[in-house]
């Protein structure tokens, strides 16, 4: 696709969008179905409560970790991409901890939108390790940040060769029953939810999903509203806590210095959203605090505390 057909269709896509019947809960121009509301699964709430490998700060080994972050409460981790598969394995394993998910460790570095095709290839093979790791610890997805936009990416160009990457990774994907699940970080890129819905359903694959961070959202939307346009895209959660006061006093990245439930999370009004929708699926905490084994269990008795919301 080059840019000129990209805007064409980008235009196509903002035309159905705004005549789509938002009775729906989501908005589609693309062949994925949406999930009305009244097909919300019933029944008691069920969120999986784990917590990101990279966030616990607890000292001693890989078996260490997994057995503070199993006496914490936790139910699962969700390890890094790239790690040793066989340490981690006879972590899960001796703990009785599952994976949530696999966090790509190449994303960021390697990113699928740099305009180095070489760049791209590494980036690509970091997506498809992780895949792979998320099959030996059967994680049901792998987290990738789909690109990077900034003064040598422009918006166009990181929306095509984003794709263009992922699409040659979903018949790995498909064939290990692992699902890319795209989230939503500070990248300039996929700034609204109608199109982060929309940037999704262009795949047409269900092994291509959403892996929605919830704090990195407050500082310039409310993220009830993105659970209900993304619906059933929605994969896995990540738990985070945000403050708009500590943001406006003492700058944007400061914000994420705020502990769970003392934030501006409304995390009743997320509950219900995630409700609406029939959410089931993991909560992973990404939360400073998880430096001690009492900080782990702080955690964890916050989080179920917001999940009872």
């Amino acid at each position: 696709m080059d840019r000129r057909s990209f805007l064409q269709l980008s235009v196509s896509a903002g035309a159905i969008a705004a005549i789509a019947p938002l009775s729906t809960g989501c908005v589609t121009s693309a062949p994925v179905s949406p999930l009305p509301v009244s097909l919300a699964k019933p029944g008691r709430r069920r969120i999986r409560k784990g917590i990101m490998w990279g966030t616990i700060g607890a000292p001693g080994s890989v078996m260490d970790k997994a057995k503070a972050v199993k006496e914490a409460g936790f139910e699962g981790v969700e390890p890094m991409g790239g790690m040793d598969v066989d340490e981690m394995r006879r972590a899960l394993d001796a703990t009785g901890l599952k994976a949530g998910s696999v966090c790509c460790h190449t994303h960021w570095a390697k990113p699928l939108s740099d305009p180095n095709p070489e760049v791209r290839k590494v980036g690509l093979q970091g997506l498809k390790q992780s895949l792979r790791d998320a099959k030996s610890y059967g994680a049901p997805s792998v987290l990738l940040v789909p690109a990077v936009v900034n003064e040598k990416v422009s918006y166009a160009d990181a929306y095509v060769r984003s794709q263009a990457e992922i699409r040659k990774a979903i018949p790995l994907a498909q064939e290990l029953g692992v699902k890319i699940s795209i989230e939503n970080v500070w990248n300039s890129f996929l700034l609204g939810p109608i199109e982060a819905a929309r940037y999704i359903d262009d795949f047409g694959s269900p092994f291509v999903r959403w892996h929605f961070d919830v704090g990195n959202i407050i500082h310039y939307a409310w993220p009830e509203q993105w659970v209900r346009i993304l619906g059933h895209r929605i994969q896995t959660l990540h738990i985070k806590e945000y403050s708009r006061a500590k943001s406006d006093k003492q700058g944007r990245w400061a914000g994420f210095d705020a502990e769970f439930l003392k934030g501006d999370n409304n995390w009743p009004a997320v509950m219900k959203a995630l409700d609406d929708i029939g959410y089931d699926g993991w909560g992973i905490a990404e939360q400073g605090g998880g430096g001690s084994l009492e900080g782990l269990k702080k955690l964890s008795r916050e989080m179920d505390q917001i999940f009872a919301s």
